[in-house]
């Protein structure tokens, strides 16, 4: 087999794993595809590829820093976006077709939406260190060549990203089953329009988050308290929903929900789960983060 051959199916089979470094790190599926085929066109450049000991970590470094750099520009953009800004969602849909980026980024909960958004809180320095070395098992020596600090420096960053993720991540973890189970419940009250199950679901506290991107109507702020996100719930459903329109699905790989309104508008929903309630809603309804979504029947 011509070398180059064998190199690009070395590449293929590491593909899915950077593709969900840089997913978690950008939190937008188009900027990851774009930071997995640049770290190729550069492992393409190399004189002499055979010389790279360590593949996997030559190209996870190379889609680490790319992603580093992606995050870095789309802070800036993010000062000028409309409503609150959310990653997007990961959707795993039956007899997907197989060339679609969301269907490549298979997700654990290691990377949920719920931490995404967590993650959207620290410096881009901090969550590359934080995944890198965390969820991903990078070596704090190749972090320091991602982030252009010292081993001593990146130990510090992943330090203090670690400490803000453990104060904001569900302190009491709902099992898988628990969560399908809550979730389920969720998707067959709104059906119902059922004002007072819904309330039983949510913890007091619930935060519910919607990003429209100024593109599709969606919620000016975060909406708290779960007598008011239900009432809003209800009455974003505009009461009982007709069969089909609301289908659970798995979203960044956990129990989520996929709303079809008439007129084709998608949104996706993505919970946290503590406690045994849900204490935290994020609702994904612009349209150009949701291209992987398609109506069912389109």
């Amino acid at each position: 087999m011509p070398y180059e051959d064998e190199l690009a199916r070395a590449f293929e089979v590491e593909r899915p794993r950077l593709l969900r470094v840089a997913y978690s790190t950008t939190g937008s599926l188009a900027e990851a595809e774009d930071c997995v085929q640049e770290s190729w066109l550069r492992l393409r450049r190399v004189p002499d590829p055979r010389a790279i000991r360590d593949l996997r970590g030559w190209l996870t470094t190379a889609v680490g820093r790319l992603a580093l750099d992606a995050l870095g520009s789309a802070r800036s953009r993010r000062e000028r976006y409309v409503g609150t800004w959310l990653p997007e969602p990961v959707v795993e849909r039956a007899g997907a077709v197989a060339s679609d980026p969301a269907e490549r980024v298979t997700l654990d909960e290691a990377v949920s939406m719920a931490l995404l958004v967590v993650l959207d809180e620290l410096s881009p320095a901090q969550r590359t260190a934080f995944l890198l070395h965390d969820v991903f098992g990078m070596p704090f020596g190749q972090v320091a060549e991602v982030v252009g600090r010292t081993p001593a420096a990146v130990r510090q960053l992943a330090s203090r990203a670690r400490r803000h993720v453990e104060r904001n991540r569900p302190h009491t973890p709902a099992p898988r089953a628990e969560q399908w189970r809550l979730v389920h419940a969720f998707a067959a009250a709104c059906r119902e329009g059922d004002l007072e199950g819904l309330v039983r679901l949510l913890d007091p506290e619930v935060a519910w988050r919607g990003d429209g991107g100024g593109l599709v109507s969606s919620l000016p702020g975060v909406v708290r308290g779960a007598e008011r996100v239900a009432s809003g719930l209800i009455a974003f459903g505009r009461g009982p929903m007709p069969p089909g329109s609301l289908r659970v699905a798995t979203v960044n790989g956990a129990a989520g929900l996929l709303f079809y309104a008439p007129e084709g508008d998608v949104s996706v929903a993505s919970f946290t789960v503590d406690g045994g309630r849900i204490t935290a809603i994020d609702v994904q309804r612009n349209p150009e983060k949701l291209t992987s979504v398609r109506y069912p029947g389109a």
